[in-house]
């Protein structure tokens, strides 16, 4: 990891948590939404990229994360952790709920600016993964693929992987090509602060 450039997402404090879309902050300033699996290492990859292990919640148990989690960076600049999905022990009226959620924010959120895809290389673009992105796609929320847990792959078999992925996302207008993430050594945080600090920016 290179420690010599600076973190633009060093400083990031838990700011408040919404349920429904009636309970969110401000539509005002910038945000950056992340999204995945709920065993994508979603919430490592937050505390990694911001450069603080205890920011997000890292439960064992996945799933854990039911709601719209805030994190500000400043008073016009937020990261946003969405629910994970793809859990089975979720309940069919929650699957339900965050499944008219989700899009209503994206289609409503004016401050939001892109959205980080998170996804286990191992197991990319499963169906949750395929229709939040269709969602977003149609919705023109530019969306980030960011591939999790690369350490778990040589470096051959990772790039195989990354390419499989960015041939399958051809067909879709808004997202941009993948990136690679080690929760483990950093490897690859530098690239997404970059993407998560210029949208930020967009509007200043």
């Amino acid at each position: 990891m290179n420690d010599s450039v600076p973190n633009p997402l060093h400083g990031a404090v838990f700011w408040r948590a919404a349920v429904a879309l009636d309970h969110l902050p401000p539509d005002e300033g910038t945000e950056v939404a992340f999204a995945g699996r709920s065993n994508a290492g979603k919430s490592s990859a937050l505390n990694t990229l911001v450069g603080h292990r205890g920011l997000a919640r890292v439960s064992k148990t996945p799933g854990r994360t039911q709601e719209l989690l805030f994190f500000q960076l400043d008073e016009r600049r937020r990261l946003v952790d969405l629910p994970g999905y793809g859990y089975a022990a979720t309940s069919a009226a929650r699957r339900r709920d965050w499944g008219q959620v989700i899009p209503a924010y994206f289609e409503q959120r004016q401050s939001l600016r892109g959205l980080l895809l998170f996804m286990d290389i191992r197991h990319p673009l499963q169906v949750g993964d395929r229709q939040l992105i269709a969602t977003a796609n149609a919705l023109a929320v530019p969306v980030q693929p960011v591939l999790t847990k690369s350490d778990k792959l040589g470096r051959g078999a990772a790039k195989a992987a990354l390419l499989k992925v960015q041939r399958d996302l051809a067909v879709f207008d808004a997202v941009l090509e993948p990136l690679l993430l080690s929760n483990l050594s950093g490897a690859g945080a530098v690239q997404v602060r970059a993407r998560v600090a210029a949208w930020l920016a967009e509007g200043d």
